[in-house]
C-alpha cells in the first residue's frame, strides 16, 4: 500500500496456548504489527485466529510467551490502562453488546473510565458519526439490523479512543453490500485516525485492498506471513492449508494459464488484473506489428 507506518505497537513472542482438553491453539507463534498498520491473521476454522486475538487481549493467558504492548508487557498493564489503548471487535454482537440502547452501549467504556459526563457525551456523539450510525443513537439494541450491531460494536471500542483494535472475522454474517461497506469503513479508520488493525478471517478477497501483511495461520503455527503479493503468490501453497487466493487472481491463474498475461505476478484485485491485461495486449500488438515489418 505504500505507507510510512510507525514503530511496532503490538508484538507476541512464541505464544503457546493449550485449551484444557489438551488441544493446542498456538504452538511457538510470533506476531507483530506496526503503529498504522493493517494486519490480517487468516487460516480455517481451528487455526488458531480467535484464540491469537483472545490473548492478545489478555483474555486467555498463554503457557508460554509474551505480549507487549508499546515495549510494555501487557501482564503488567492495569485493566483500565489495558482496554483504554487495545479494543476487541468480537465476531457476533450478541457477545459484545448489553446496554439497552445504543447510546448506553457504546458510552460504557468511556464511563467506566471516570470521564466527566460532558466528554462520555461527546466521545459517543463521535464514534457513532464516524461508523456511520449517530442517527440510532436512541434505538433499542433489539431493533437493529445485524450490520448496524456491527457498527455499534466498532463504535464501543473508537468510545475508548484505542491505539490498537483486533476484530474477529468482521464480515461474518454480512451481505456483499455490508462487507463492502464495513471494509471501506475499517480502511477510513485506519487513514484517518491512525488506529493499527488487527483482523481474524477467512475471507481472502477483499485482503488485497484491506491489509498491509498477512499471517497465515495452521494448527496454532505461522504457515506463511508477508504482503498480499507474497502470501497470494503461490496458489498451491495457500490451497496446502485449506485456503485459496482471491477470486482475481484464481481467474488469471486458471484461465491463462502460461500465455503471460498473468505477467511476473498474479494480479490480486480488478484494477491490477485490467493493468495487465493492457500491458500485454500493448505488448503483442506491438511484436505483431514488429514481426509483420518487411
Amino acid at each position: 500500500m505504500n505507507r510510512v507506518l510507525g514503530k511496532t505497537l503490538i508484538a507476541a513472542e512464541r505464544l503457546r496456548f493449550a485449551y484444557p482438553d489438551g488441544v493446542e491453539a498456538l504452538a511457538d507463534l510470533d506476531f507483530h504489527a506496526r503503529e498504522g498498520e493493517i494486519v490480517a491473521i487468516m487460516g480455517t476454522n481451528g487455526s488458531g485466529k480467535t484464540t491469537l486475538l483472545k490473548v492478545l487481549m489478555r483474555l486467555l493467558h498463554p503457557q508460554q510467551g509474551e505480549v507487549c504492548l508499546a515495549d510494555k508487557n501487557i501482564r503488567d498493564l492495569r485493566p483500565i490502562e489495558l482496554y483504554r489503548r487495545l479494543g476487541m471487535v468480537f465476531q457476533n454482537p450478541a457477545d459484545q453488546l448489553f446496554a439497552t440502547s445504543v447510546e448506553q452501549d457504546v458510552a460504557f467504556g468511556p464511563r467506566n473510565l471516570g470521564l466527566p459526563e460532558a466528554e462520555v457525551l461527546d466521545r459517543v456523539k463521535e464514534a457513532l458519526a464516524a461508523v456511520g450510525v449517530l442517527a440510532l443513537r436512541d434505538r433499542p439494541i433489539h431493533h437493529l439490523s445485524f450490520g448496524q450491531q456491527k457498527r455499534v460494536c466498532l463504535a464501543g471500542v473508537l468510545a475508548m479512543q484505542p491505539q490498537v483494535m483486533l476484530l474477529d472475522e468482521p464480515t461474518a454474517g454480512l451481505d456483499p453490500a455490508g462487507e463492502a461497506q464495513l471494509i471501506e469503513l475499517l480502511i477510513g479508520l485506519n487513514r484517518r485516525q491512525n488506529i493499527t488493525l488487527v483482523l481474524a478471517t477467512h475471507c481472502v478477497d477483499f485482503l488485497p485492498v484491506l491489509a498491509d501483511r498477512i499471517y497465515v495461520l495452521a494448527e496454532g503455527r505461522v504457515w506463511q506471513e508477508g504482503t498480499p503479493q507474497v502470501v497470494f503468490a503461490d496458489p498451491a501453497r495457500i490451497a496446502e492449508v485449506g485456503l485459496r487466493i482471491p477470486l482475481v487472481a484464481q481467474l488469471f491463474h486458471e484461465s491463462c494459464g502460461d500465455s503471460g498475461v498473468a505477467g511476473q505476478c498474479l494480479p490480486l484485485t480488478i484494477a491490477e488484473g485490467r493493468q495487465q491485461i493492457a500491458q500485454w495486449l500493448s505488448g503483442h500488438d506491438r511484436a505483431s506489428r514488429q514481426g509483420a515489418a518487411p
